[in-house]
């Protein structure tokens, strides 16, 4: 199974290139999910019929079925059956309960919705091919992030190797006289953190690339550019760029010129950045494609999930170069667009805060590493490259 993230800045066509895609696949013999967070169902007027919050099939496109997870659902379902579980700490703190009725799904709870659907789908076995329509790039690359995220923040404040003391809670509450109701929240905290590792697992899955969607020109152009920064930061593969609403040649005599130069300096860029093969044009139709007909004519790459898996996107740890001096070890993070002016890092612990522009991500570092001292850091060719020395003290074997 192959799992497609679409996305783009705003404005720019992803969602109907995301529709196209798995309109696509579908005819071309994939079983094919769209899945979408969009409250205005946007998906649903690029193939000219609405989507619904369960999967639903596309009479005419048979193969393809699209999905848009109604956020209040989810949000009143996981907040009620949160409140039962907790009922005994409630009840102490004399809270009143909520009813169904008067939940509202707070900021976010779309995005999780998202997360929990993509994970549903990708573990049902149902589909061979899943095309997600993200948000605009910021927001994509934040919802991609949460997993990861909210599993460090679970880690820290219910750490498991303290779970062993759960057995004294009891004693401890009886003596005091007063209830100690931790252990449901560790059983709750354990289901989340199974949930979020499934989702952080198809998310991290060689199988998961992304395609990224703009109109050629400058602010497209930093928009990729700050794009391919936070997908190279999460590890994520990007498969294509998808020039979308390319201008035909208008000649010189038109005020069309001017704009279409603009767009084929743009398109020259890219080729040279991320390789002809990846970069595909998508003429202007001179209106918003609308239906099955117009999508099918898109011409996109179409993603075969029978195909041989892309390789994972590696971190590579190498011994250093001579220059720098016998014993060091680099740790190479490829990414492409970063600027020195937008980098900063900071080691704490085991762990590598790397910031990348708007971007960060705290990585756990490779096990030799944790035995090193950070020696220094340089970004050459759209790859970070963090040198280390081994630490004398930790390494008695090789240095005593």
């Amino acid at each position: 199974m192959r799992i497609l993230l679409v996305t783009g800045p705003g404005g720019s066509g992803r969602t109907t290139v995301a529709a196209a895609a798995a309109l696509r696949a579908a005819r071309r013999g994939s079983r094919t999910l769209l899945l979408s967070a969009d409250p205005d169902d946007t998906p649903g007027a690029a193939l000219g019929i609405p989507t619904h919050a369960t999967p639903t099939p596309v009479e005419d496109a048979p193969g393809l079925t699209t999905w848009r997870p109604d956020a209040r659902t989810r949000f009143r379902d996981d907040l009620l059956a949160l409140q039962n579980r907790a009922a005994s700490a409630l009840e102490l703190l004399g809270a009143a309960r909520l009813d169904a009725e008067e939940l509202t799904p707070l900021p976010g709870a779309a995005e999780l919705a998202l997360l929990g659907a993509l994970r549903d789908a990708a573990l049902s076995d149902a589909y061979d091919l899943i095309v997600v329509d993200l948000p605009p790039a910021p927001q994509a690359l934040a919802l991609l992030a949460l997993p990861e995220q909210l599993r460090r923040y679970l880690r820290r404040l219910l750490p498991r190797e303290r779970q062993a003391a759960r057995a004294l809670r009891p004693v401890l509450g009886r003596l005091a006289g007063v209830p100690v109701p931790t252990e449901r929240l560790y059983e709750a905290a354990a289901r989340w953190d199974t949930a979020l590792g499934a989702t952080e697992a198809v998310l991290a899955d060689p199988a998961t690339t992304a395609w990224l969607v703009a109109e050629p020109g400058p602010a497209g152009a930093d928009a990729v550019r700050t794009a391919t920064t936070g997908l190279a930061l999460r590890a994520l593969r990007l498969d294509a760029v998808i020039a979308n609403r390319v201008l035909p040649d208008p000649g010189a005599d038109t005020w069309l010129a001017g704009p279409a130069a603009q767009q084929r300096k743009t398109l020259d860029e890219w080729r040279e950045t991320y390789g002809t093969a990846a970069v595909h044009p998508v003429p202007h139709l001179g209106h918003d494609p609308r239906g099955t007909d117009d999508l099918a004519g898109l011409p996109l790459p179409v993603p075969d999930p029978g195909g041989p898996a892309p390789a994972p996107v590696e971190w590579p740890v190498t011994d250093g170069p001579a220059e720098d001096g016998d014993g060091l070890l680099v740790w190479h993070l490829p990414l492409p667009g970063a600027t020195r002016e937008e980098l900063d890092l900071v080691r704490r612990g085991d762990e590598l805060v790397v910031t990348a522009g708007r971007f960060r991500r705290i990585v756990p570092l490779p096990s030799a590493l944790r035995r090193c001292t950070v020696a220094g850091a340089a970004l050459r060719e759209g790859e970070l490259r963090v040198r280390f020395a081994p630490d004398p003290a930790l390494w008695p074997g090789r240095f005593g």
